[in-house]
């Protein structure tokens, strides 16, 4: 059933049913997982929910385990952090407790809610930074889901709109270091090199600065690299990663809201929140070498 757009939370009191919420994360390494958790943690607290957290990489049965458990100790409802499989056991238990998906679009359900960032616009804002600095070699390290699909679909509108082949310099990666340094590896051994990568992700972005080391390349100098989230690892100085603001926190607030609106309202229509897009430009983008 297709969401419902929104532009905020809803309105009115609302009291929830009291109890535990089970929260699936699709991988605590990831710095992202932990600052949209503050925010999801936050507004439970404050609503006499407590969160429960299953590590979904950790469970080999995609999230499967990790469901039942939250089934079994009887919580009120679940939120999907991240979690981008079509899980049949996500799948079968929104029909038994309320279900918010939070930074994923994946699976889709009924009468559940999403809240997400904007990820086509997005995508849109880092790959104008880099045509604005002059760069027309533009690489985009696509990741999975249907999340990577619209951060692509952002780069490659972007890019199009500005007379630039989007499919040029697109690579396969994924969302975490060890698939963005493969994939940033592969396209920058090529001999017609870009000069600039967008990445899917932080993870995958610092995964390109280390394959652009490896190969003996100076960032920005040689190639400029951009992220997305907006992690507390893009703020090391050393690394100082020009990045996409996800609004990680927010989307954690809203999706508690969201939950705890639906302990009160089963019955309401799917909605989609979308957190607004920034971009925080670093040191790691600069134009490209005349």
């Amino acid at each position: 059933m297709p969401a419902d757009r929104l532009d905020g939370p809803m309105s009115g009191d609302v009291v929830p049913r009291a109890g535990s919420v089970g929260v699936l994360i699709n991988d605590l390494t990831n710095p992202w997982f932990v600052d949209l958790l503050a925010g999801l943690a936050s507004t439970l607290h404050g609503a006499g929910l407590a969160p429960v957290l299953a590590d979904n990489h950790t469970d080999q049965r995609v999230g499967a385990e990790s469901v039942d458990t939250f089934l079994a100790l009887d919580v009120s409802g679940i939120v999907v952090v991240g979690s981008r499989a079509d899980d049949a056991a996500i799948v079968a238990a929104a029909t038994r407790v309320p279900v918010v998906l939070a930074g994923t679009r994946e699976p889709v359900l009924e009468h559940s809610d999403i809240v997400v960032n904007d990820d086509l616009a997005g995508a849109s804002l880092a790959a104008r930074h880099l045509i604005e600095l002059g760069h027309t070699r533009i690489a985009h390290l696509r990741g999975p889901g249907e999340i990577g699909r619209l951060r692509y679909e952002g780069f490659v509108a972007t890019l199009s709109e500005a007379g630039l082949d989007p499919e040029r310099y697109l690579e396969a990666g994924g969302p975490d270091e060890e698939s963005g340094y493969a994939a940033a590896r592969r396209i920058l051994s090529r001999r017609d090199r870009p000069t600039a990568i967008l990445a899917y992700n932080d993870m995958s972005a610092i995964g390109t600065l280390s394959a652009a080391d490896d190969l003996g390349l100076w960032v920005p100098q040689d190639v400029s690299v951009v992220g997305y989230d907006n992690t507390s690892l893009a703020k090391i100085g050393h690394l100082s990663l020009t990045s996409v603001t996800y609004g990680t926190f927010p989307v954690g607030e809203q999706a508690g809201r969201f939950l705890v609106e639906r302990l009160a309202r089963p019955d309401l229509p799917s909605r989609l929140h979308l957190v607004p897009s920034s971009l925080e430009v670093r040191e790691s983008t600069a134009p490209p070498r005349s």
